[in-house]
């Protein structure tokens, strides 16, 4: 299982020139899931995805996650 993860300040998904879904700031990923891969790989992931301190803090220092 790969995951690649962008910090978005906005996002929109359109299927056949319909937008089916938005958010605002936040984050895109694109996840890679293989034969092998399991349920408890796909929690790992996720948690660690959702923890990832991308987000700047009142320092203007990359210090809050997608949680915070």
């Amino acid at each position: 299982m790969r995951a690649v993860v962008q910090r978005v300040t906005q996002a929109q998904v359109i299927v056949e020139e319909t937008p089916v879904g938005n958010c605002g700031p936040g984050l895109v990923v694109l996840l890679g899931v293989g034969h092998g891969d399991t349920e408890t790989d796909a929690r790992f992931l996720a948690d660690k995805i959702v923890n990832l301190r991308l987000f700047s803090d009142a320092d203007d220092k990359m210090n809050l996650s997608v949680k915070d």
